[in-house]
């Protein structure tokens, strides 16, 4: 996708994502947004931009660690409740509960029983979600095994960006077959009609972000909410305050100046 075609378009997404946002604060609305998929398939760089104008106070992120021994204990989606949302506010799942059809499966992290337990409760959990009033929905990042591969290559080789590969993020490469099968058997298990499951092709970055973001502004009933007015009043009459002098206080060096002073210096010749 064209990269201007795409910043005008995903300004104008953004713009109502944030209406969208008003919409379910006003009206006290639950939404929770679950971002699942391959590593490197575009679920985090997607997150980013959704929330890039958002109120953090509204929208939140969750994206759980490693779950702890004490975790291991309790039942599989319990870790989970404590983060859904409360009246007018949004979260979005960086991988979720679905952990458990995904890597926790492929990888060896899981039972046989625990994960057939889980496709079996997954749906009556997600219908519970929903009858109470949650709305909820769930997108699977689709991407190829070449731009994975490239992806991770990418990764490998920026060290702003090594610390989003891990080895269990290479292990998927050789184990794509086994992923696919699990992602299959957790599609027929919990494409439910309350919370269905949504694809999203993410080989092209732009276009997926776009997609996702138009597709989730389809799926959430909002509407324009009225604005309160804001009116700045004038600054009133000085009292007589004078500020403590300023080597009184601890100020942060001024970098910013001494690298305009070499810039110029340095085209000054």
């Amino acid at each position: 996708m064209p990269k201007e075609l795409y910043e005008r378009e995903l300004k104008a997404l953004q713009a109502q994502l944030v209406d969208m946002q008003a919409w379910v604060e006003h009206t006290g609305a639950r939404l929770v947004v679950i971002f699942e998929g391959r590593d490197a398939a575009g679920k985090g760089s997607t997150i980013k931009r959704v929330t890039e104008y958002l109120n953090p106070r509204v929208t939140r992120i969750v994206a759980l660690p490693t779950p702890s021994a004490r975790d291991k204990t309790r039942w599989y989606f319990q870790r989970y409740v404590s983060h859904l949302p409360a009246a007018g506010e949004i979260v979005l799942m960086d991988r979720s509960w679905y952990n458990r059809a995904g890597v926790e499966r492929v990888m060896g992290y899981c039972t046989n029983e625990e994960y057939h337990r889980f496709l079996h409760q997954a749906p009556t959990f997600e219908r519970m979600l929903v009858e109470d009033g949650i709305i909820l929905l769930k997108y699977w990042f689709s991407v190829s095994d070449v731009v994975q591969e490239e992806r991770f290559r990418s990764r490998l080789n920026d060290p702003m960006r090594r610390w989003k590969l891990s080895p269990n993020d290479v292990m998927s490469i050789t184990k794509w077959e086994d992923y696919s099968r699990a992602k299959d058997t957790m599609f027929v298990h919990t494409d439910i009609a309350e919370a269905p499951w949504f694809e999203v092709e993410s080989d092209d970055k732009r276009r997926s972000r776009i997609n996702m973001i138009a597709h989730l502004l389809t799926k959430v009933p909002w509407g324009p909410v009225e604005h309160i007015e804001v009116v700045i009043p004038p600054r009133p009459a000085s009292s007589g305050y004078e500020r403590p002098p300023r080597q009184w206080t601890n100020s942060v060096p001024d970098v910013a100046q001494r690298m305009i002073d070499q810039a110029r210096a340095e085209a000054e010749g």
